[in-house]
């Protein structure tokens, strides 16, 4: 059976363009995808950024449901760190009651320094001389966001998303009271109950996301959860991130073993020449939301060529850009193959930005009609 492909959409505004318009485009291309057969189409949250107008996957997601049939809809991820586990459920319930059965309920940590894995990285597929694991997949050096998490600006966002004094709650009890409500079971510290309608027995699969062998992947292991594992993000903390989610597995009643997603960038052309050519902008994206600028409309191949990079903007950007899978949809697809069996992926996620909508599209026809063949 192959391998299923899942489409993972930031809702990117390009250059020129408009929110309205990349609203319209990704709605298009999640009916595509689902006449592709691709398995599930995912909407991230992002939020102050002025290239990006996926803030909401659950309305994203109602909208989405309404011109779609049969794909799974998901969030990859609802941002957990400036919400509550009951405002949670109350949404992805209202949009089970409407379509039952049909949506993944992604969960996010965000926020903060990541806790140090328990469990470290193979060593036998540890980082070689030149960079690549033993299984052909590049894993780079760790990017560090301390700069990124100490700057103003990521100070002024964090303030705007929460109310004033307010603290994120512990990852993993959120994780918990998530489940306790939709299982109809919460009980607070003094024994009270609370029900939330819809939401208590809503038909949800329920994802953890994660970026390293930290929390998340901790207590995806532990409730017995699928966890998708974020290559796209953070590179070179893949392995240590799988790798502590299936140590720390237990068996549950949705889940009698682990099961792991591991996401990628792509971008999938005719030749390698205009995939690299569709790709040029990723690496100006990249910066700019590493400087805490917040992600820029999607560049065109002229914008990004017309900048002048220094040698530590190129540094900041290295890991994202030197693992984007760029080429014909042969080429991407033997690189989505040595992923997948490097993490022992039993689903990839794939991501795709160009500056064109047609572009983006073309790129996703090519690798289904390539994968179906594999």
């Amino acid at each position: 059976m192959a391998t299923p492909l899942t489409v993972l959409d930031l809702v990117p505004i390009s250059s020129g363009s408009t929110a309205p318009q990349a609203l319209r485009n990704s709605v298009d291309l999640a009916k595509r995808a689902e006449a592709l057969g691709y398995a599930r189409y995912w909407f991230a949250e992002h939020h102050l950024n002025p290239g990006i107008a996926g803030t909401s996957p659950a309305v994203l997601l109602a909208l989405t449901a309404a011109e779609t049939s049969t794909i799974r809809l998901g969030s990859g991820a609802v941002q957990m760190g400036h919400r509550t586990a009951v405002a949670t459920v109350e949404e992805f319930g209202l949009l089970d009651a409407l379509h039952p059965g049909r949506f993944d309920l992604g969960l996010g940590r965000s926020g903060g320094k990541p806790r140090e894995p328990r469990v470290p990285a193979r060593a036998a597929v540890a980082p070689s001389a030149n960079g690549r694991s033993s299984d052909g997949v590049l894993i780079p050096s760790k990017f560090d966001p301390t700069p990124l998490l100490k700057s103003p600006r990521f100070a002024l966002q964090r303030a705007l998303l929460q109310q004033p004094g307010a603290q994120s709650q512990n990852y993993t009890d959120q994780v918990d009271d998530i489940l306790a409500l939709i299982a109809g079971v919460y009980r607070d510290a003094d024994g009270l109950t609370a029900q939330v309608v819809p939401g208590e027995g809503a038909d949800l699969q329920l994802w953890i996301l994660g970026s390293s062998g930290g929390e998340s992947a901790d207590v995806a292991g532990a409730r017995g959860l699928r966890f998708a594992a974020n290559y796209h993000v953070a590179p070179a903390s893949v392995l240590e991130a799988t790798d502590a989610y299936r140590a720390a597995f237990r068996p549950s009643a949705e889940l009698g073993e682990p099961y792991v997603a591991v996401s990628a960038d792509v971008v999938v052309a005719e030749d390698e020449a205009t995939a690299r050519e569709r790709a040029a902008g990723y690496g100006l994206w990249v910066r700019s939301i590493r400087t805490a600028e917040g992600a820029i409309p999607f560049p065109t191949p002229a914008e990004a060529r017309t900048y002048a990079w220094t040698a530590a903007e190129h540094e900041l950007v290295a890991d994202r850009v030197d693992t984007q899978f760029v080429g014909s949809a042969a080429q991407v697809a033997d690189k989505l193959e040595r992923l997948r069996d490097a993490t022992e992926a039993d689903e990839l996620i794939v991501t795709t930005i160009t500056h064109d909508h047609s572009d983006r599209v073309r790129s996703y026809e090519l690798l289904a009609d390539e994968w179906s063949r594999r």
